[in-house]
């Protein structure tokens, strides 16, 4: 039985690493998520194959069947109801839930053990720091998106990154002390505590506009707790997924950190969030310098436009204006015009989102261009369509070191003939700072919530 767990457990792996690859391209995404599903069906019939499993009683049988319908109920929940402007929250909730089940196993088994080895004794050290921390910050990171307790703005204090440093140092302290002197539980539950605190203090000076990467990184520790507990458990399954889960989410999160050139050291530390920019106010920004338009004064614009790019964000996805944009793409072409997508890699709050959103909306792949390709043919562009993007499109990022976003890449939409930004308002992005984009003499303003926007502009599109 034992050698048919582990080549489940295998199959299972092999499922989880194709799994992966599908997910790297939005034609294959679906069948990738499938794949990847089907490894942990098999992985957690596996587990259950197990001897300490089948010989539990009924008792112990009911409660895993509790514990298995209750996710299956709550796992279903979410998926069904959550919307994608919601979706680095789920994560968020998602890393969390693992890291604090890393540190419970690694707990019960610590107590049950009655001669624990070197093995399982660093194991659980790890588990629960790395779990505590990932478990906290990950609630931090979700209550700053969410903002329901914490400011999503970043929180600084004197001594910050002193304090972070000494509360690291007493959990490996701790650690080394379990791996000592095992005979007491009282000692691990302390780490946890420790590591907790340390999990809250890394993540609440991130702020708004870097707390994707914040998300990408917890995502890589709860990858590496998960490993850690398989090898409390002698678990192939949990070490080999877990170590998956930790390699992509650092890989994540290098990207990330180049697409807003972050410094993943800085990460790690928790030293993101730059505070506030000592640049110009948005009333100095914008003060009679903002020219709003009408859907058919763009409709206008559009009729003689030989070459569109149209740059989604953020906005584009709450208001679910996909299939309005599909539908002016395909207008414009069939009047002759070439349409094109940029996409920013952190657009929206994860990478892939506007693809993601777009591929729903049967968005040809091979119109959508990345930042470095599209950025030197702006200025062949004749019009921009910027639909709820703000930060990514921010010429600050350019133009002013103090800013929050300084030195991160940006799509260079102001070198375009013309730019037209939908946006409800003139309200900052996640950044918290003025665009001066929108107050540029090649801009105009249209301002509207994005599904209803872009359907009004199709319509005047038709009507011309």
């Amino acid at each position: 039985m034992f050698s048919l767990i582990n080549i489940l457990y295998l199959v299972a792996a092999v499922l989880f690493i194709l799994g992966l690859m599908g997910l790297s391209h939005p034609k294959t995404a679906v069948a990738g998520n499938l794949k990847a599903a089907a490894g942990m069906l098999l992985a957690i019939v596996a587990t259950l194959l197990d001897r300490n499993v089948i010989e539990s009683g009924t008792r112990g049988l009911m409660l895993i069947a509790a514990g298995i319908a209750l996710g299956a109920i709550i796992g279903a929940v979410f998926a069904l109801k959550i919307k994608m402007t919601a979706m680095p929250q789920m994560v968020a909730l998602l890393n969390g839930f693992g890291g604090g089940a890393s540190v419970l196993i690694a707990g019960a088994a610590l107590h049950d053990a009655v001669n624990p080895n070197l093995q399982l004794l660093i194991a659980t050290a790890v588990s629960g720091i790395i779990g505590a921390v990932t478990f906290w910050g990950s609630l931090v990171a979700f209550d700053k998106l969410q903002e329901f307790l914490l400011p999503g703005k970043p929180i600084h204090y004197p001594g910050q990154q002193l304090l972070n440093a000494l509360l690291g140092i007493v959990a490996l302290a701790l650690a080394v002390w379990i791996v000592v002197d095992p005979t007491s539980d009282t000692t691990y539950w302390v780490l946890v505590l420790v590591a907790s605190i340390l999990g809250v203090l890394l993540t609440i000076p991130i702020g708004g506009a870097d707390m994707p990467v914040a998300v990408a990184l917890l995502n890589s520790y709860s990858g590496l707790a998960g490993a850690a507990a398989g090898f409390v458990l002698n678990n192939n399954a949990l070490i080999i997924t877990g170590s998956l889960v930790g390699a992509s989410g650092i890989i994540l999160s290098q990207i990330m950190c180049k697409a807003m050139n972050r410094s993943l050291a800085n990460v790690l530390l928790g030293k993101l969030g730059s505070g506030e920019s000592t640049g110009a106010s948005a009333d100095e920004t914008y003060a009679g310098k903002i020219k709003s338009t009408s859907p058919e004064e763009i409709a206008m614009l559009l009729e003689t436009a030989r070459r569109v790019v149209i740059v989604p964000g953020y906005g584009l996805a709450v208001s679910q204006a996909q299939h309005a944009v599909r539908e002016l793409a395909t207008l414009l072409e069939s009047k002759g015009t070439t349409v094109e997508f940029g996409i920013h890699p952190v657009a929206g709050r994860m990478p892939g989102h506007m693809n993601v959103l777009l591929a729903e909306a049967d968005v040809p792949y091979d119109k959508l261009k990345e930042m470095d390709e599209i950025n030197p043919q702006f200025g062949q562009v004749d019009v921009v369509l910027v639909i709820g993007a703000n930060d990514v499109v921010n010429p600050l990022a350019i133009t002013d070191p103090s800013s929050p976003i300084a030195g991160m890449p940006i799509l260079e939409v102001g070198n375009a003939r013309s730019v037209v930004v939908m946006k409800r308002s003139l309200s900052p992005g996640f950044a918290g700072i003025p665009n001066p984009l929108f107050a540029a003499d090649n801009t105009l303003m249209y301002f509207g919530d994005g599904k209803a926007a872009v359907q009004a502009l199709v319509a005047a599109v038709k009507e011309g």
